[in-house]
């Protein structure tokens, strides 16, 4: 299943419900420093963990994604939604994704993101303003292929990040990039 900003979107929007929204971790918890660990999407662990991670991002008032080690889950899970950003072109909807990873990338452009992890900061990081990430629905475990431009595709690689443990300082390309959070529309 592929989806881009061209054709209709086809991901089932998530229906998660019963989560639980867990608190952010942040810098310099271990948990957002550390690999995480492949997960089966078809398990109910999986299940679980998708439910609580969107129930997290729907609470919070800002910010289009999380990844598993964001809420404390050791997990290669992302969840995202884009669609209320104001720099969006693409937009796949609420979408979970159990053991993503990046299979193309291309347009490379410095943006300014800040994360829920690190209180305060943003910075001026270079990224694919084009991506194509893969990777599974969690419950049913189908494969789904997903095309992301600008805003979301930056969202999605900061969300990918976490998942290797990286934060966005470690992408910081010098002092001068970062600055202090002055409003709530960053990544």
């Amino acid at each position: 299943m592929t989806t881009d900003h061209t054709e209709p979107l086809s991901l089932p929007e998530c229906t998660f419900s019963g989560g639980t929204a867990r608190p952010i971790r942040r810098a310099p918890d271990p948990v957002l420093s550390r690999q995480a660990e492949r997960v089966e999407a078809d398990t109910p662990e999986a299940v679980s963990a998708a439910a609580d991670l969107v129930a997290t991002l729907r609470e919070r008032e800002t910010g289009a994604g999380l990844a598993a080690p964001q809420i404390g889950l050791p997990y290669r899970m992302i969840a995202f939604d884009a669609r209320s950003h104001p720099r969006i072109r693409s937009a796949a909807g609420e979408v979970v994704l159990v053991n993503p990873r990046l299979v193309e990338a291309s347009r490379w452009e410095h943006g300014r993101e800040g994360c829920a992890s690190i209180a305060g900061l943003t910075a001026d990081i270079p990224r694919a303003t084009r991506i194509v990430v893969e990777g599974a629905l969690p419950g049913s475990g189908e494969s789904v292929t997903i095309e992301a431009d600008a805003f979301e595709a930056r969202c999605i690689q900061h969300q990918l990040d976490h998942l290797d443990g990286l934060l966005f300082l470690d992408r910081v390309p010098g002092v001068l990039s970062l600055h202090r959070r002055h409003h709530s529309c960053d990544a």
